[in-house]
């Protein structure tokens, strides 16, 4: 598969410190409301951030999963320039600059980068970004499409993720995040899928929506 080779890209996530550690562990008990309550809450946090407008424009990837049970539309605005805020994206899976959010359950306890990592900007249809140890096409998600730096979908067996950068004035830029996941309940393993979605996602992409504001807007000086 083009550009799947995880062995090609030479830079190597950086190992957790002792500070690392206490920062994530802080971090998930911080979270830990959000992941208990996600389920109760499940109308609203699918909407996070978002306006009325946003939750009903088409975005795409829409039609991979036309009975998708879950779906959320979440924005935040973030004070840099489309063209500022796409290379932390671009960058993001395990084994790269992480997800950043909470590193402990989502990159292995590796901390995510907080600069722009030159050896991790190529992007093309095809790539594998890995979500677990050894990426793979059924633990990563794929590059399907993208129009840089305006919009970009990535999909997975049973999820769509897609990602709109709207440029505002005063250089800021309104970035927009909508997940589509099916529950294909014939496949081993679904329950898993349904509990990351109903518990997991919302505390996780609210933190990483957080994460690429907060590196955007700092640029490249490193963590505070």
């Amino acid at each position: 598969m083009p550009g799947a080779g995880p062995a090609t890209v030479r830079w190597t996530p950086p190992l957790p410190t002792v500070a690392d550690l206490a920062r994530q562990l802080r971090d998930v008990v911080a979270d830990l409301p959000r992941f208990v309550v996600a389920p109760l809450r499940r109308r609203r946090h699918r909407t996070w951030g978002a306006t009325p407008a946003e939750v009903a424009a088409r975005m795409p990837g829409d039609d991979l999963l036309p009975r998708a049970q879950y779906r959320s539309t979440r924005a935040i605005t973030v004070g840099a320039t489309p063209a500022q805020v796409w290379p932390w994206l671009i960058q993001v899976g395990v084994g790269r600059a992480g997800w950043y959010a909470d590193d402990l359950l989502d990159n292995f306890a590796r901390p995510s980068a907080w600069r722009i990592v030159p050896e991790l900007q190529h992007h093309e249809a095809g790539q594998w970004l890995g979500y677990g140890p050894k990426p793979s096409e059924r633990l990563s998600f794929v590059v399907e499409s993208f129009e840089e730096p305006h919009w970009l979908l990535w999909r997975g067996r049973v999820r769509s993720w897609s990602w709109r950068l709207v440029p505002l004035a005063g250089g800021r830029t309104r970035l927009i995040s909508r997940l589509n996941a099916f529950y294909d309940w014939r496949r081993p393993g679904v329950l898993v899928t349904v509990l990351l979605m109903e518990f997991g996602d919302y505390a996780m992409m609210r933190r990483m929506l957080l994460g690429i504001k907060e590196r955007a807007e700092r640029g490249s000086g490193g963590p505070p």
